[in-house]
C-alpha cells in the first residue's frame, strides 16, 4: 500500500494508507486508513478540493452521507468485494 502524508488544519502531520483511489463525477476520492496491518482498522473517504500544485494536492474527509454512499459503492465495486464499507453507526 503506498503511504501518504497529510497535514491537518493546526499543521499537525498524519501518515495514511492508501487503499483506492476512485473519480466519480470529475472528484477524486481515496479510500485511506491509518493501520497497514491491521484489518479492523477504520477507514475513511477523502476527496481532493484543490491542487495547490504537482505535488501537493488539498484533501478533505467526506461527511454527506449521500455522497459516502455513492463513493463507498464505486470504492466496493473497485475492491472486488474485499472490503466492506459499512458507515460506523451512532451510538
Amino acid at each position: 500500500m503506498e503511504k501518504i502524508l497529510f497535514t491537518g488544519e493546526n499543521g499537525e502531520k498524519v501518515e495514511f494508507f492508501v487503499i483506492e483511489e476512485a473519480k466519480l463525477n470529475g472528484t477524486n476520492y481515496l479510500l485511506v486508513t491509518e493501520s497497514e496491518d491491521d484489518d479492523e482498522a477504520m477507514a475513511y473517504i477523502m476527496k481532493q478540493v484543490a491542487k495547490n500544485s504537482d505535488k501537493d494536492l488539498t484533501y478533505e474527509f467526506v461527511e454527506d452521507e449521500k455522497e459516502i454512499e455513492a463513493v463507498a459503492g464505486l470504492l466496493e465495486e473497485l475492491l472486488d468485494g474485499e472490503v466492506d464499507l459499512v458507515p460506523e453507526e451512532d451510538e
